[in-house]
């Protein structure tokens, strides 16, 4: 019987790249939204996520190895939640209790280090609680987190079905 461990992979890849398209074609030059920083984290993470999934269509590992990436996968699934997962937090505040907007990222790299962007960028700003656009009631970092948590589930599920297709086999 034919592993479907790699086909899989690779439409979880596919819908990294559609959720990219989509973000950077369609919101972005379409429609105009300029990403905040936390927006553009959250594409990091997609495209991490991504080329795990390639990496294990590719690859094609048995046994163990099919965990690794999975856990690769996984890992950086749940950075991106952890970003979406602030950034619907953020955009929840009372219009009160929104930090205040901050520089752009550019200005950020240009006078610190990564780390400190990275860190400072986390905490959020009033731009990141801007919300832009919704659909069915949820915001895009809401939508973004429904897909990082669908992604991880995957990842996680992939190994799994190809170690049972090979009991059954």
């Amino acid at each position: 019987m034919l592993s479907n461990y790699r086909p899989l992979n690779l439409l979880g890849f596919l819908g990294c790249v559609a959720g990219e398209l989509f973000v950077i074609v369609y919101l972005q030059q379409m429609r105009g939204y300029e990403p905040c920083p936390m927006c553009i984290f959250q594409r990091i993470a997609l495209a991490g996520v991504g080329l795990a999934f390639l990496l294990a269509a590719i690859h094609g590992p048995k046994g163990r190895g099919r965990w690794v990436y999975s856990g690769l996968t996984v890992l950086a699934a749940a950075i991106g939640a952890f970003i979406a997962g602030r950034h619907v937090w953020l955009q929840s505040l009372p219009p009160d209790q929104v930090p205040a907007c901050g520089p752009t990222l550019d200005y950020l790299l240009s006078f610190m280090p990564v780390t400190e962007v990275v860190m400072t960028i986390l905490k959020g700003d009033g731009n990141c609680a801007k919300i832009d656009a919704q659909w069915l009631g949820l915001t895009l970092p809401a939508w973004s987190l429904i897909g990082f948590i669908g992604f991880g589930l995957l990842a996680l599920l992939i190994p799994a079905a190809a170690s049972k297709e090979r009991r059954d086999a």
